[in-house]
């Protein structure tokens, strides 16, 4: 469970991306969070789980503990990989609303759309996407459960 909020997590991440001089340690350091996100287990890389829209091949799965979401991601693509734990890092272990709501402002003010290929940022915006769209999937099952908190 996460004790953090959304918004401390993302000033988090802009920190430790103030800590580099230049966006070749940046990328590295991308690629090194990728490196430490846990493997996704081959039952998960499903068609369906792929998520859209992403020029390298990029699997998403939530589940839903004590209405929280918990994301788990894999990709072919060491700098994609990057990028998903970054949003997993940010997002996973909130309530649904949490993450429909969150603004993600940290990618803009490290300057990510501004150093990705056009082709990597529509990726990262189809990874954001795909991620509230399993929060609000999360949030109309709730609700019609009857388990508003």
């Amino acid at each position: 469970m996460s004790e953090k909020s959304i918004l401390q997590t993302e000033q988090e991440i802009i920190e430790d991306f103030s800590l580099f001089d230049n966006w070749e340690d940046k990328y590295e350091y991308i690629i090194d969070l990728g490196k430490k996100l846990p493997l996704l287990e081959d039952e998960y890389k499903l068609e369906e789980n792929k998520i859209k829209g992403c020029q390298s091949t990029v699997w998403l799965v939530a589940s839903s503990t004590e209405g929280r979401l918990f994301f788990k991601a894999d990709s072919d693509a060491v700098i994609v990989k990057g990028l998903i734990s970054m949003l997993i890092q940010v997002l996973s272990g909130h309530r649904p609303e949490e993450i429909i709501a969150a603004k993600l402002d940290f990618i803009r003010e490290i300057g990510m759309f501004a150093h990705l290929a056009q082709t990597r940022s529509n990726g990262l915006l189809a990874m954001i996407k795909q991620m509230k769209n399993y929060a609000i999937a999360y949030q109309a099952l709730n609700s019609a459960q009857g388990k508003q908190d």
